[in-house]
Order: structure tokens, then sequence, then C-alpha cells
């Protein structure tokens, strides 16, 4: 089981990192992990925030794991300056292990989904709201 630490990841420019601050590791299955950007926002209410749990799946034969990022959303008020969140972006990932796969095949599954979703074409279509044509 891995532990709680900082996530590093690239920003849109391709070269920028951000660092993801490891805020609060989680306890057991159904707590979840949780990561804050630190660096976005003057205010907690106007930062990302990215979550991961796990837990056994009904049947007991798979391992689920799920994530959100909810990303505010905000703009400043030119007359006052004030800053308000006016909405979210929010992704939401689940994933599902078979139990009784091999560690090569569970790991080949997730690095080449969670690859995909890092391509530029998905990361582009989703931006865009269009699937490719």
């Amino acid at each position: 089981m891995p532990n709680m630490a900082d996530i590093t990841v690239k920003k849109a420019d391709g070269t920028t990192d951000i660092v993801w601050s490891a805020l609060s590791p989680s306890a057991g299955d159904k707590v979840a992990a949780i990561w804050r950007s630190q660096t976005v926002g003057a205010a907690v209410a106007y930062r990302p925030e990215f979550k991961l749990w796990t837990f056994s799946a009904p049947n007991g034969t798979q391992r689920v794991a799920k994530a959100t990022l909810v990303y505010p959303v905000t703009e400043t008020d030119s007359s006052s300056g004030l800053t308000k969140v006016v909405g979210f972006i929010t992704q939401v990932v689940e994933t599902k292990v078979l139990g009784l796969a091999a560690d090569t095949v569970a790991a080949e599954a997730v690095y080449q989904a969670q690859n995909l979703m890092a391509s530029a074409l998905v990361k582009q279509s989703i931006k865009d709201g269009f699937a490719p044509t």
C-alpha cells in the first residue's frame, strides 16, 4: 500500500510543475486521501482539491478506486475587487480491478487507462467538450 505524499504534475503548458500537497491520508476503506493545490487562489475556497479512496466491491471480487477532482472557477468583481466562486470544473473517475487478475495484467490495464486519459487528444477533447470526429 502506497504512503501519502505530495504529487507533482505538469500544468496545461506542459512544462511548468505544480505541486498537489498531501493534506490527509486515507484512514482505511471508503475514507478519502486528500490533496490540494495550495499555490492556486488566495483562499481555501478557491483552491482545487483531489480525493482518492478505495474499497472492496459488494461481491468481494474487485477492489474499487474512486477519484474526484474539484477545480473552482472564480471571478473578481472589477468595482469591489472581491473574488467569488462562480462554479466548478469536476472530474470523477472509477476503476474496478478484478482480484483474480495477475499483477502484471492489472498494472497494464490501469497504466494504459490512465495514460490514455493523460493523452493530448483525450485532454483536448474533454477541455473542448467534444469527442474526436
